[in-house]
């Protein structure tokens, strides 16, 4: 038998192979379905099931396109009412693999529909459990991502603990959980790096897994300090319920090279410039009105946070070789809507009459020199800006800077950081995008920043003053 995790970091994503005589299944796979049609054809496997733990919202699954290539069907828990051809498994219902079998236990409470798959293996034994969103290593699913419910996230909460506490708890200490997310998903607040554990190890260390945890403790734990998810999140959800383009309509739309003649008609009829480069090469010129959100950094999570619509027509400013991996990129995160990068890039529009705009960026060690001279914008994640952050300085988080796009002073000059310097030059790149001039970037952010004398402070709320 074998059992393969395939674990994206840029969406802190677990997609799962499993094949026992021939017969395969996977777990949660990604837009792009080659891989696991890869993984079968080499070992001479039929694809036979698509697993979904639940409708995902936090990435497009690749569900609907691989049952559409292979013909395998695909298989959701109780309760899920897809708009395409799935079987709608019962509670404790039985699949058989080869000569292993995957059982399906409905767990609710991350969603209605969400269940957790008990791989049994080739000689009768339970080894598995697949457990999508429901248990993280370190945590559980949030409660708040159902999709078109009349329930709160406390009726949720309220369903997640008797899943927990009658479904998974009891069973074997032994067996290796296999969750849908590591560290980095918004899909909980304090997942673990690691990606394999066993059940053991959750019942001993998870917070939510305590014996003595009333219903009620855990109902607040579990929403409490939950912040507002990505505003793509139910657009996901949508199309994981609903159905999609096909994956390869939606390459071969965005994988194409345009003129600059092309490119400029594009802006003009009102595509959005993404420049997909590093923030050094964006830092020393880009296209005025661009977008930066970097391949090198957790690019699909902040197109969709940023992007606020996923039907926007898309131009892209890539580095050479990197279009394909762009647009499959945004794809995972349900932006279809690519249409073309700029042939021969900046080269291209500078060869062409076209004047770039620049970053001023200042070290650390700069900033020291003239700190009470400015004003200094934090826009790391309200978790990050309490537990430390540079006396006096404000805080507008990355997340929500949609929202807030006028708080500042356009007239004003802002010094501006995040952790390491990739989210503040997303966040100079959008604010600038939106009339803002006066801004300098921090290199190196708060961690160059923690390596000079500049004053820190814990938070303090200014309303307890605690």
């Amino acid at each position: 038998m074998i059992v393969e995790q395939l674990y994206t970091n840029c969406l802190a994503e677990a997609a799962y192979y499993i094949e026992s005589k021939g017969e395969a299944v996977v777990i949660d796979p990604l837009r792009e379905t080659q891989p696991y049609i890869d993984i079968a054809t080499n070992n001479g496997a039929t694809i036979k099931y698509i697993f979904e733990t639940h409708f995902h919202a936090d990435f497009v699954s690749g569900h609907v396109d691989l049952a559409r290539k292979t013909g395998a069907s695909i298989i959701y828990g109780p309760t899920a009412k897809p708009g395409f051809d799935a079987i709608i498994a019962e509670d404790n219902q039985e699949f058989k693999v080869g000569d292993a079998v995957i059982r399906v236990i409905h767990t609710p409470g991350h969603t209605q529909e969400s269940s957790t798959y008990l791989l049994i293996d080739e000689e009768g034994n339970e080894t598995a459990l697949f457990t999508g969103d429901t248990l993280f290593l370190g945590d559980v699913g949030r409660p708040d991502l159902a999709v078109k419910t009349d329930l709160s996230r406390e009726d949720l909460a309220g369903m997640l603990f008797d899943s927990l506490r009658n479904k998974i708890m009891p069973l074997a200490n032994h067996l290796t959980i296999y969750p849908g997310h590591g560290a980095g998903s918004a899909c909980g607040k304090n997942m673990s790096s690691e990606t394999v554990g066993t059940l053991g190890e959750q019942k001993k260390t998870n917070y939510a897994l305590r014996e003595d945890m009333t219903r009620e403790e855990f109902i607040k734990e579990v929403t409490e300090g939950i912040l507002p998810p990505p505003q793509y999140f139910p657009k996901n959800a949508v199309m994981n319920k609903m159905g999609y383009d096909a994956f390869e309509d939606v390459l071969s739309k965005g994988n194409r090279a345009l003129s600059i003649d092309e490119f400029n008609s594009k802006v003009e009829g009102g595509a959005l410039i993404l420049d997909v480069r590093t923030q050094a090469d964006f830092i020393n010129g880009f296209i005025p009105g661009s977008l930066f959100i970097g391949l090198n950094g957790t690019f699909a999570m902040w197109v969709g946070a940023l992007i606020e619509d996923i039907h926007q027509e898309i131009v892209l400013v890539v580095p050479e070789g990197k279009e394909e991996e762009t647009v499959t990129r945004l794809s995972r995160v349900g932006y279809d809507n690519a249409v073309g990068f700029l042939s021969g890039g900046i080269e291209t529009y500078t060869a062409n009459g076209g004047k770039l705009n620049t970053i001023t960026s200042i070290s650390a060690e700069s900033l020291e020199n003239i700190l009470n001279e400015v004003d200094i914008v934090d826009v790391r994640k309200p978790g990050e800006y309490s537990s430390e952050h540079v006396e006096n300085a404000l805080h507008y988080p990355l997340d929500y800077m949609n929202e807030n796009l006028d708080t500042l002073d356009k007239n004003k000059t802002y010094h501006i950081h995040c952790a390491g310097g990739y989210r503040s030059v997303i966040a100079i790149s959008l604010l600038m995008k939106n009339g803002y001039k006066n801004l300098v970037d921090i290199a190196g952010g708060y961690g160059a920043i923690q390596k000079t004398g500049i004053s820190r402070t814990d938070f303090v709320c200014p309303t307890t003053g605690k």
